[in-house]
């Protein structure tokens, strides 16, 4: 896989870019490709290494775009197909979960611990008692204060209003 890399990562340094955005591009990529592959049972009509690249331009085109850069496109190989299939829409729920997780992340670890036992279908009885509540109640008014503390910390995220707008 590592031979595909040098592809990437000369267009994108020539495209605005530096080594660390071909490597984070080319990981996306790598996740989105195989991602496709689990929910639909992926065909090529190409070789991969020319996919991997389609999917690489594709994905570097619209981070080029989200950064308001001006794109004028310098292709090494030209060798690229099509890949609009719902690529963009894999990259974009891949792009929201990194900031949930990201958000997620930065929350005490009591605020973590409720959302995860809320979200696995714990009936808040039971997260009262195995978090240490004194009632149901108080965790049921933790479950919400943690949950807006998480909404409220992603929706003032810059990155927050560029998913939105590309979604």
């Amino acid at each position: 896989m590592i031979i595909f890399y040098f592809q990437i990562k000369v267009f994108v340094t020539k495209n605005r870019g530096s080594e660390e955005d071909a490597r984070d591009i080319y990981q996306d990529a790598l996740m989105v490709i195989y991602q496709k592959q689990q929910k639909e049972n992926l065909t090529l009509s190409c070789s991969f290494s020319t996919y991997l690249y389609s999917v690489c331009r594709l994905l570097w085109l619209k981070q080029l775009e989200k950064r308001k850069q001006h794109i004028t496109v310098t292709e090494e190989s030209g060798i690229y197909v099509d890949v609009n299939d719902n690529i963009l829409d894999i990259f974009n729920l891949n792009e929201k979960y990194k900031l949930y997780q990201d958000h997620f992340n930065r929350l005490s670890f009591s605020c973590q611990k409720v959302l995860e036992l809320f979200l696995a279908g714990i009936p808040l009885k039971e997260i009262a008692n195995i978090l240490g509540f004194k009632s149901e109640q108080y965790a049921k008014k933790r479950k919400y204060q943690c949950k807006e503390k998480l909404v409220s910390s992603i929706k003032n995220d810059p990155e927050y209003k560029k998913l939105k707008y590309y979604a």
